[in-house]
């Protein structure tokens, strides 16, 4: 059962807004929903629609969209990678793990100087 049901309303658009007047709900007269969370610059970080839909945002502190991603398969990445020492360790893991395997491929030769 829908919000609007729920409250038996019968006047659509049913809309719903937080504190700082921001979107929060809707729900038309055939019973479709679409629900938004958002941060506290009144961005939207979610989206969820009543068909199964939906998308996750994040920010950087300027607005700019950093993160997208959503239930189609849709990815927008533009996180910084962060280079603390776990990740330079897991790159170079990495990094001896590709060499070794194109060394066994025989496609790189180790340097005897």
């Amino acid at each position: 059962m829908t919000i609007a049901q729920q409250l038996n309303i019968k006047i659509f658009p049913f809309k719903i807004h937080d504190s700082n007047g921001n979107l929060i709900y809707r729900e038309n007269s055939r019973n479709a929903w679409e629900k938004y969370e958002r941060d506290s610059n009144g961005r939207q970080t979610y989206k969820e629609k009543s068909n199964g839909y939906w998308s996750k945002r994040e920010y950087f502190k300027n607005g700019d969209r950093m993160y997208y991603e959503n239930s189609l398969g849709d990815v927008i990445d533009n996180r910084p990678i962060n280079w603390d020492v776990s990740n330079h360790t897991i790159l170079k893991l990495n990094v001896q793990k590709a060499i070794d395997f194109l060394k066994k491929a025989g496609v790189v030769m180790e340097n005897k100087n």
